[in-house]
């Protein structure tokens, strides 16, 4: 095992979801050669950046064109093992603005299910991300840019408003669960 395995496998689990989540990572990374890079269509590693202002009031989201809704930033880890590198330069890919990081630990982990869809003219078929979470903090003053081959806005929303402004269900858990260790 990889020693980014190990580490993450450290992680100390805040609940059931991510006790059972990490079971999953693990049974991955013991299962598939490779979970870093999209090769792998079963599963694969991806990083989210959960952004708040100083004041924790706001949260800078994206509206994403695949999932029509607002979200998180994030991608996928592409084969880079220092997950925190890719959620601070996945948050200035998609927001133009710098952040830095609250803790070098992640504040969740959880296993997403992608449902299939269209993305740069070809089908991606249903898959799983095992992803991690990393609570990062922004200046809410800077100037946001919105990567437009990705998403369609970009705005600090009030934390109180994600549950009006979020289209994924689903993933409302996991924001305040994310909210709720601020």
């Amino acid at each position: 095992m990889k020693q980014w395995q190990k580490d993450l496998l450290t992680f100390e689990a805040g609940n059931e979801q991510e006790e059972k989540d990490l079971q999953a990572f693990q049974y991955a990374f013991t299962s598939f050669n490779d979970v870093l890079t999209r090769e792998n269509p079963l599963a694969h590693m991806t990083v989210s950046a959960f952004v708040v202002n100083e004041a924790r009031t706001h949260a800078l989201m994206v509206y994403h064109n695949i999932y029509d809704s607002w979200a998180w930033t994030g991608g996928h880890a592409d084969g880079e093992d220092d997950f925190l590198a890719v959620a601070l330069r996945e948050v200035q890919e998609e927001t133009g603005i710098q952040a830095r990081p609250v803790s070098e630990q992640p504040i969740s982990i959880e296993q997403l299910t992608v449902l299939g869809h269209m993305k740069k003219g070809a089908y991606v078929s249903e898959h799983l991300h095992m992803n991690v979470t990393y609570l990062v903090e922004a200046d809410d003053q800077l100037p946001l840019t919105i990567c437009e081959d990705e998403n369609s806005d970009v705005a600090w929303l009030p934390i109180a408003q994600l549950h009006e402004k979020c289209k994924e269900l689903h993933m409302l858990p996991i924001y305040d669960k994310i909210i709720n260790r601020l």
